[in-house]
């Protein structure tokens, strides 16, 4: 993954269903253009701002690939718009947050419970995520359990190595496999999504 990526992964909810809850125009979804063509492809006249995503399905899960400041979800979320068609879906979230850090990974579980921690932290919830997290090395020492000295300097000397293990926790827990390459080359469909800011 690049570095300024956030992802957005569901299950239990096709992908037209999750971007259209993002605010994609399900007749741009139709369209079927790839993210590469994003600067060719019809724009809505009606919305000025817009964002670009990428997405696609592996196994049971649609994700949805952003490299704005935040994934669309999370600001969804914390601004606790309305997304009832959401409910009894599954969704994991890595945002960067560019704007207004820390970078966040949330956890939205079938039954309606969030958790959202930043990078670094597990969910507190013991559950298969947080192992995932661990497994990766995506969980670091909190000042709870280490003199704050020696978690500063954990984290100066781990830093870099934050951003893939939390990507790859998350890949291993929802098993996703996202081709590098084809992400990067836009090769993957378009989401044109109204930006909230």
């Amino acid at each position: 993954m690049l570095s300024g990526i956030s992802l957005t992964a569901a299950r239990g909810i096709d992908a037209k269903g999750l971007l259209t809850c993002l605010g994609a125009d399900p007749r741009q979804l139709d369209e079927g253009h790839l993210y590469k063509d994003r600067r060719s492809a019809p724009l809505p006249d009606e919305v000025e701002d817009l964002d670009f995503a990428m997405y696609a399905t592996y196994g049971d899960w649609v994700y949805v690939l952003e490299n704005w400041e935040m994934a669309t979800w999370r600001l969804h979320h914390s601004e606790e718009l309305p997304m009832t068609a959401l409910s009894g879906v599954e969704i994991v979230c890595v945002s960067l947050n560019l704007h207004d850090p820390p970078p966040y990974i949330l956890h939205a579980t079938p039954d309606g419970h969030i958790a959202s921690v930043e990078y670094g932290n597990d969910t507190g919830r013991g559950s298969e995520l947080d192992a995932a997290l661990h497994a990766a090395g995506a969980v670091y020492p909190s000042v709870l359990d280490t003199p704050e000295d020696e978690v500063h300097l954990y984290w100066e000397q781990h830093r870099k190595e934050l951003l893939p293990a939390v990507f790859s926790a998350v890949g291993n827990y929802c098993g996703l496999s996202i081709d590098q390459t084809e992400a990067e080359s836009g090769n993957l469909p378009l989401a044109v999504i109204p930006s909230l800011f």
